[in-house]
């Protein structure tokens, strides 16, 4: 791979029909951070976390209502574990009696499910518009290499749609969370992740409830208590890494000064019936809330440090203090250089990189100056097999489109194996070949591109290739696309080429 290669590929997203490097590549990629729209039209346009929030406390309170007309759900009937007795046989004749209707049945449970369908309905259509709004930004920006940067912080800091709650809100925690700041510092990011709704729901931050809080001591009944599903995965994924020092009652004791984080007018934690005028400011759907009822008292002793009694604060000073963390500085390296390097991340590089956000305090410019400057990011064999979700971005790039409807996408990754913003684990998804480069799901690729080719139109492969891949194209590449029997076919080898699969 030449340089203007890798600053297209390896470092953005794909080159788009007359997009060209600077002979200085290293410095035509920096240069993308002026020019980084953190809040471009198709962002702009789409749901916020302000309107998906509304939709969802009206489902919640819709719940509530019903639980208040119909009483609680009814349990299930527990399946019986006797030999039921055999029927008599029936006429042929004789029409089958039509099995109960659980909803006809229940009023209650069909208000339920009614209501449910809607919100999901309404959630669907607001994930979908995201994914929309994320694939045009992708496809239209300018600074391509900031914008792998915030693929990759979502990612880092991934949630998934595998919950109503959470269905609408992860586009908007990308969009408000982390554009803002993928060229700020870390911690501001970092702070900004783990107050956003998408993320307190997800990882059931907002029920969580300090054992010996007043919120606890009112409900003794009441199924409340500690969730360290958050400060767990703080700790492990977005901040010091695993094996990194921190015990378990590292996380408990930071999950204890976490309670009391919560989320105003979603979901099922006491922050869900936040509708009193003292807080009309904060206590709109979505917002972040501190509830000090519902903090668990005491200092806290975190790896070492104690922390002491602070409501809101305490949580914050652990937060800040991870931020900037050694760990937490190598284990952001380490992703970054796997991520541009290879899938086992050079030493010196990490050390590098590692350094620069140490001595910066975390500030993200800093870092990936540092990583654009690293010679093992700029080696000319191909050193990652690109992921569903890079790979089509830049066939797209490829073909010069500019606009996607709400649905394309999303259907489009659900068959390349890489769901958006559905990892279906707090991990995300895995960033090494092996996870991305079986068999079928090059097969996927290659069924996809025959697709894309035939819907594009009349396309001279020969011609866009080395404008895709500026002196880089292989012969066997060359030689496939030249004795392709029809244009389409030229288009779709391209696309499946050695070149458009590996950066």
């Amino acid at each position: 791979m030449s340089a203007s290669s890798i600053a297209l590929n390896r470092f953005g997203l794909g080159a788009r029909p007359g997009d060209g490097v600077s002979s200085d590549s290293a410095k035509w990629v920096l240069a993308q951070c002026e020019r980084f729209d953190a809040r471009p039209a198709a962002i702009a346009s789409a749901p916020s976390t302000s309107s998906v929030s509304a939709t969802l406390a009206t489902y919640f309170a819709q719940q509530r209502m019903i639980r208040a007309e119909f009483g609680p759900r009814r349990p299930k009937p527990a399946p019986s574990t006797s030999t039921p007795m055999k029927a008599p046989a029936m006429p042929a004749t004789m029409a089958q009696p039509a099995m109960p209707d659980t909803a006809a049945d229940n009023p209650g449970e069909a208000a339920r499910r009614a209501a449910r369908q809607l919100a999901g309905k309404q959630s669907r259509d607001d994930y979908g518009g995201a994914v929309a709004a994320r694939t045009i930004a992708a496809l239209t920006s300018d600074a391509p290499f900031v914008e792998r940067l915030v693929h990759f912080w979502a990612n880092h800091f991934a949630v998934s749609t595998d919950k109503l709650e959470v269905t609408g809100l992860a586009g908007p925690m990308e969009f408000e969370a982390i554009r803002p700041h993928v060229l700020g510092n870390f911690a501001d990011m970092l702070n900004a992740v783990e107050h956003h709704p998408a993320m307190l729901l997800y990882l059931d931050q907002a029920v969580s409830v300090g054992p010996d809080s007043p919120f606890a001591a009112r409900r003794p009944r009441r199924r409340t208590g500690l969730n360290e599903n958050l400060a767990r995965e703080i700790m492990e994924l977005h901040t010091l890494g695993v094996r990194s020092g921190y015990t378990q009652g590292d996380v408990t004791e930071f999950a204890r000064a976490m309670t009391g984080w919560t989320v105003a007018g979603i979901g099922r934690g006491p922050g869900a019936r936040m509708q009193d005028d003292r807080r009309q400011d904060d206590a709109r759907p979505g917002a972040f809330v501190f509830l000090a009822d519902v903090h668990q008292p005491g200092d806290r002793m975190v790896m070492g440090k104690r922390y002491p009694a602070a409501g809101e604060a305490q949580a914050q000073a652990v937060l800040a203090d991870l931020a900037v963390h050694p760990a937490t500085a190598a284990h952001i390296a380490t992703k970054l250089a796997r991520h541009f390097a290879g899938d086992t991340p050079p030493t010196a590089m990490v050390k590098r990189l590692q350094a620069a956000f140490l001595e910066s305090g975390g500030d993200l410019p800093t870092v990936y100056r540092a990583l654009v400057a690293s010679p093992e990011a700029w080696v000319t064999q191909p050193v990652k097999f690109k992921s569903p979700w890079e790979w089509y971005v830049s066939t797209q790039r490829a073909l010069g489109t500019t606009m996607v409807q709400p649905g394309v996408t999303v259907g489009m990754m659900n068959q390349l194996g890489q769901p958006v913003w559905k990892p279906g684990q707090p991990v995300g998804y895995d960033d090494i070949a092996a996870a991305w480069a079986g068999p079928d799901a090059i097969l996927r690729r290659v069924e996809a591109a025959e697709r894309f080719a035939a819907r594009a139109g009349p396309v001279d492969a020969r011609a866009l290739a080395p404008t895709l891949f500026p002196a880089s194209l292989s012969p066997a590449t060359t030689q496939a696309i030249a004795r392709a029997d029809s244009p389409a076919q030229g288009l779709a080898l391209l696309l499946v080429a050695p070149e458009s699969m590996r950066r």
